[in-house]
C-alpha cells in the first residue's frame, strides 16, 4: 500500500513537473509570436483570428469549405493593397502583387524557395515524396545542375520529334470521344483528358505505355489524386495528422507516395539495365534521370532517392497542370459559343480534313494560343510560388524585415482590374499580339530562372489535344454543372467538365 501511494505520489509530481514544462514553453513561444508580430505588425493586413494561430482559421475555413483559397487572397490584396501580411502561427507570409517586387523577386536567382513550404513537400506525412528534386530544391546550385542536365530533354528539337506521341495519344482520346458520341451518353471531359496527358508522359518522359482510355484498373490516377490532397493538408493544416479521425486518409497518402517511388524505382532499374546490355534508348526524362546520376557520380543511396525525386515529380508536373488547362479552355469554350466558332475555324483552316498535326500547325494555330493564355490568366493550373527574403529589403515603399516568405499569386493578379480590365470576363483579345499586356502580372509558369521547365511541352500537348477535339467534334455542355474551381493545391474544375458529345456532320441544334 506504501509503495502504491508512493508511485500515486511520483505520478503526480512528475504530472505537475511535466504540466509547469508545458506552461513554461507556452509562454515562451508566446512571447516569441508577441516579439514576430511586433517586427511585422507595420504591414497592412486583416485582423489576426487569434493571437497564437494568426489567420490560420481563415484560411482552412477557406481550404475545407472547398473554395479556391487564392480568392480570399484577392480579396485582401484589394482591401490591403499590393503588399499585405498574413499571419500562421509564428510565421509571416507577405502577399505580394507589386509587379515591379514581382520582377525582381522571382527574375533573380538570388532569393531562394521558401524553406518551411518546400520542405513540407518533399516529404508527405514522414514519407519522401518530392524530396531534393528540381521543384523543391532550395540550394541554387543544386537546382542548377540538375536543371542544366534535364534541359536536353526539354530543347525544341527533341519536342519537336514528341509530335508522333501527341498525335497517337490524342487520336486514343478521339477514339473514345467517338464511342461516346455514337452512344449518346455524357462525357466528363476531364476525366478523359487526365488519361490522356498521363499517358503521354509516362509514354515520353518514362517510355512506358498505360493505355488508361482502355484499362481502367491503374491505381497510378488514385494515387496522383492522394498525393495532391496530401500536399494540401500537409502544407496548410498543421494540426491534421494529429485528429485520429484522418489516420485513415495519411495512411492512403503515405501509401500513395510509396506506390508512386516504387513504381519509380521499377522503371529506373528497367532503363539502367537496357543501357548496360547496349540497347538504343530514347533521350527521354528517365534517360537524363539516369545521366544526372553518371555525370554527378552518383549512386549511393541518396542519390538513387534523389532520381525518385524528379521521377515523382515529373509523373506529377507533367499531367496534372496540363489536364487541368484543358478541361477549363474545354469549359470556357462551352460557354461562349462566339469563341468556339472562331477557333474552330482557325482549326478548320490550318488542318482541314488532315488527321496529323505537325509541329509547324501550332505556330499557326495563333488564336488558340491566346484562348490557352486566357485559359491560363484565370485559371492558373499552378496558382502560386514563394520565395524566402534572407534581408531586410524594401517592396512598394514599405520597409520589410528579413525572415519571412514571399506569396507570388498568378491567380490574384491575373483577376485584379487595376491589371486586366473586366478581370473575370473570359476573352482570349487580351493576348492578340497586338493588344497592350501588363508586364509581370501574368506569370502560370512562374518567372526567371525558375520558371517551369515543361511549359513548352505542355502547351504543345494542350494545342494537338484541342485542335483534334475541334476538328472532328461539336461538343454543348450538360446544363446546371457548377463551374467553381476545385482546389487540390493545383486548380481543376470542380464539375469535371461534363459534355455531349456530337460528330461535326450531326446538327449542332
Amino acid at each position: 500500500m506504501a509503495l502504491y501511494e508512493r508511485l500515486s505520489e511520483g505520478a503526480i509530481q512528475l504530472f505537475i513537473y511535466l504540466f509547469y514544462v508545458l506552461l513554461i514553453a507556452f509562454v515562451v513561444y508566446c512571447l516569441y509570436v508577441r516579439h514576430i508580430h511586433s517586427v511585422f505588425d507595420h504591414i497592412p493586413g486583416p485582423p489576426r483570428d487569434n493571437f497564437v494561430l494568426g489567420h490560420l482559421p481563415t484560411l482552412l475555413r477557406e481550404t475545407n469549405s472547398e473554395r479556391v483559397i487564392h480568392d480570399k487572397l484577392l480579396e485582401w490584396a484589394e482591401e490591403y493593397g499590393p503588399v499585405y501580411r498574413v499571419n500562421n502561427l509564428h510565421g509571416v507570409a507577405l502577399v505580394v502583387t507589386c509587379p515591379e517586387a514581382t520582377k525582381e523577386f522571382l527574375m533573380s536567382p538570388k532569393y531562394s524557395k521558401d524553406p518551411f513550404i518546400y520542405k513540407r513537400l518533399s516529404t508527405l506525412f514522414g514519407k519522401r515524396f518530392l524530396g531534393n528534386g528540381l521543384v523543391t530544391a532550395m540550394n541554387h546550385d543544386v537546382w542548377y545542375k540538375q536543371r542544366r542536365i534535364m534541359d536536353p530533354a526539354f530543347s525544341s528539337s527533341y519536342l519537336r520529334g514528341l509530335m508522333g506521341t501527341f498525335n497517337e495519344r490524342a487520336e486514343h482520346l478521339m477514339e473514345r470521344l467517338e464511342e461516346i458520341a455514337d452512344e449518346q451518353i455524357t462525357a466528363n471531359m476531364h476525366q478523359l483528358v487526365n488519361c490522356v496527358t498521363l499517358d503521354v508522359i509516362c509514354k515520353v518522359a518514362f517510355g512506358v505505355d498505360l493505355d488508361l482510355l482502355k484499362k481502367h484498373d491503374s491505381p497510378f490516377q488514385n494515387a496522383i489524386e492522394l498525393c495532391l490532397q496530401g500536399m494540401v493538408h500537409y502544407v496548410r493544416d498543421p494540426f491534421f495528422t494529429f485528429f485520429p479521425k484522418n489516420k485513415k486518409k495519411v495512411q492512403e497518402i503515405k501509401d500513395a507516395v510509396e506506390l508512386l517511388r516504387a513504381t519509380g524505382a521499377q522503371w529506373i532499374n528497367q532503363r539502367k539495365r537496357a543501357v548496360e546490355n547496349g540497347e538504343d534508348v530514347p533521350k527521354d526524362i528517365l534517360t537524363q534521370i539516369l545521366k544526372s546520376a553518371e555525370e554527378l557520380k552518383a549512386d549511393n543511396e541518396e542519390d538513387n532517392e534523389l532520381m525518385l525525386d524528379n521521377f515523382v515529380t515529373f509523373f506529377i508536373a507533367g499531367q496534372e497542370t496540363t489536364a487541368n488547362q484543358i478541361s477549363f479552355a474545354i469549359m470556357e469554350l462551352g460557354r461562349h459559343p462566339d469563341i468556339l466558332k472562331r477557333v474552330k475555324e482557325e482549326v478548320d483552316e490550318v488542318l482541314g480534313t488532315r488527321r496529323e498535326i505537325f509541329y509547324d500547325d501550332l505556330g499557326k494555330l495563333t488564336y488558340l494560343s491566346q484562348v490557352l493564355k486566357e485559359t491560363l490568366r484565370l485559371y492558373p493550373t499552378a496558382p502560386g510560388t514563394f520565395r524566402w527574403l534572407h534581408e531586410e529589403t524594401v517592396i512598394n515603399g514599405l520597409k520589410i524585415p528579413a525572415g519571412c516568405a514571399l506569396l507570388f499569386s498568378s491567380y490574384v493578379s491575373s483577376r485584379m482590374e487595376k491589371f486586366f480590365k473586366d478581370p473575370l470576363t473570359f476573352d482570349p483579345e487580351r493576348f492578340d499580339a497586338h493588344a497592350t499586356k501588363p508586364y509581370f502580372c501574368y506569370y502560370p509558369f512562374a518567372l526567371g530562372p525558375r520558371s517551369c521547365l515543361g511549359q513548352t511541352f505542355s502547351q504543345m500537348e494542350a494545342k494537338v489535344v484541342l485542335a483534334k477535339l475541334l476538328q472532328r467534334f461539336e461538343f454543348s455542355l450538360v446544363p446546371g454543372q457548377s463551374f467553381n474551381i476545385k482546389d487540390t493545391g493545383t486548380l481543376r474544375p470542380q464539375s469535371g467538365v461534363l459534355c455531349r458529345i456530337r460528330h461535326c456532320s450531326q446538327s449542332t441544334s
